[in-house]
């Protein structure tokens, strides 16, 4: 795939997600109604446009009178690591059907984040209900639950979740305790036992410049902390796809905002409760309470063959070690 369709691949916010109500105001910047002072008053257009009022009303005003609202253009002032993006609710759907354990998500997730020792952030599980049922691959990223038993055990604040839906770690702050570790139902969180080490990769990186931060940014992770899937923070703030969405060949991940009620997978934009509806999908240990982010659509009609993954099979805890 060229340069220019693969960036065109990571730009998922443009892809789909701004709908309705939203794109039709984006002409506008989110219109206002121009200050009295400054409007000229004598003067009307003879045309009306109608905007909804503070109170949900809608109401009709003369288009002399709306004037684009100015946004900032310091992205700092409106973004805050530990609080998230407003007016957002990042959901991951996973179709089992397409995955064959390529293992190129878990590859590019490892790359970009560092990952090394025994743990991957993503588990690719060899999946079978009983003897008598089909196999099929599972990949399990954190769940990003919106009743996280992580946040609630961790004693030094540094398990949080943002208003986004993100749970993140800030590796600053943690303490290594792993509480969290044992409160997570889903097994994710892993634990680094050593420094990071990425051969040439890690010993080539500029860490001068280095400022750590709790979404992690890829940057390398510290010995005796607690790390997992962060949902790619650092990539999503700058309207790109998480890189397990971009790497997988099979389009096996899409991702999307809840409230937008779509998500893509880098070539399909898809309204997420009509696939969730069609496709009869569900939330991985759902009966616990977690109120998970990440759904998962079942296995049937498989575009693949299972055994077209068995080459690839390694026991999901291990990693790739650096040459």
């Amino acid at each position: 795939m060229g340069k220019s369709n693969k960036n065109t691949r990571r730009k998922f916010l443009d892809k789909g997600l701004k709908l309705g109500f939203i794109t039709a105001l984006s002409g506008f910047g989110i219109s206002k109604v121009a200050s009295k002072l400054n409007a000229n008053t004598n003067h009307h257009s003879g045309s009306t446009m109608e905007l909804m009022n503070t109170n949900g009303d809608i109401i009709q005003v003369d288009t002399s009178d709306v004037a684009p609202m100015e946004h900032s253009s310091d992205h700092d002032e409106k973004y805050n690591v530990r609080e998230g993006m407003p007016n957002r609710k990042f959901v991951m759907v996973v179709d089992l059907a397409k995955c064959k354990n390529a293992l190129a998500c878990q590859s590019a997730c490892n790359k970009h984040h560092y990952v090394t020792g025994d743990n991957a952030w993503i588990k690719i599980y060899n999946m079978q209900e009983s003897k008598d049922t089909a196999p099929y691959w599972m990949p399990v990223t954190c769940q990003h639950c919106d009743q996280p038993a992580c946040v609630t055990v961790c004693p030094v604040d540094a398990t949080f979740k943002r208003r986004d839906g993100l749970v993140l770690i800030d590796n600053e702050r943690c303490i290594g305790c792993r509480f969290c570790m044992a409160a997570c139902p889903y097994s994710i969180r892993v634990f680094n036992w050593k420094e990071p080490d990425q051969g040439e990769i890690y010993v080539d990186m500029d860490m001068s410049h280095h400022n750590p931060t709790p979404e992690h940014a890829g940057m390398p992770s510290k010995m005796g902390t607690v790390d997992k899937c962060d949902f790619c923070p650092h990539a999503i703030k700058n309207n790109e796809l998480p890189h397990c969405v971009t790497a997988c060949p099979n389009g096996v991940f899409y991702f999307g905002d809840k409230y937008e009620d779509t998500v893509t997978n880098g070539e399909e934009s898809l309204r997420l409760s009509q696939l969730l509806e069609d496709k009869a999908g569900y939330r991985f240990m759902e009966s616990l309470g977690t109120e998970p982010s990440v759904y998962y659509l079942p296995p049937t009609d498989r575009l693949v063959d299972f055994e077209d993954g068995l080459e690839n099979y390694m026991e999901y805890e291990s990693v790739a070690k650096p040459e």
